[in-house]
């Protein structure tokens, strides 16, 4: 016998799942400083300050594109948060991100937690209907279609459910875990066990 969840507990557990990952993230900023998220490595390792820029940046924009409301991201935030590289380093090289630094952590913080807020505050007043929307209909463009949401997308395409998963949720995750094995570069400890 085939059971197929409901689309409320879907919703619900996305929606817990969600805030479990921001409270992560809200863990390391508040167990990290400038010195170890800017600290330098080596070429090639890219510092904290990268993970954390990327993914929070990344979750804005893409944000933007399953909700329509605009990027919070721009010159205001730019010039307070000062970004080294502002550029969420997508299309870039390791080479050229691996230069990547925070310049105002807690401003850096108030950016994280405005995105992070938006996210679950349309989360909980998504209608459940919404999840199986079509945000990126087949043939998917060449910017999507090597991606991993492109590997999970079903036959009509990447749909909210898919893109909120895929984009925001192991995103987010797979970011985490970059941030937990460069702590122990910095001479910190992981978030979970």
């Amino acid at each position: 016998m085939t059971v197929t969840p409901d689309a409320d507990l879907l919703l619900d557990s996305l929606r817990r799942r969600m805030r479990a990952m921001h409270s992560l993230y809200a863990d390391a900023l508040a167990t990290m400083g400038p010195e170890h998220v800017n600290h330098f490595e080596r070429e090639g390792v890219l510092p904290i300050a990268f993970s954390l820029f990327h993914y929070t940046n990344m979750q804005d924009v893409s944000f933007a594109v399953i909700s329509g409301e605009p990027v919070l991201w721009g010159p205001e935030w730019q010039a307070r948060v000062q970004m080294a590289i502002d550029d969420h380093g997508k299309e870039r090289t390791v080479d050229e991100m691996v230069h990547q630094r925070i310049g105002d952590y807690a401003a850096f913080g108030e950016y994280q937690r405005a995105v992070f807020g938006r996210t679950e505050a349309w989360l909980a007043t998504l209608d459940p209907a919404e999840l199986t929307r079509v945000l990126v209909p087949r043939p998917l463009p060449p910017v999507v279609a090597d991606t991993y949401s492109a590997r999970v997308a079903g036959e009509q395409g990447i749909t909210v459910l898919d893109a909120l998963e895929c984009w925001i949720y192991q995103h987010g995750l797979r970011h985490m875990g970059e941030i937990e094995l460069a702590r122990g570069l910095v001479g910190l400890g992981g978030m979970t066990s």
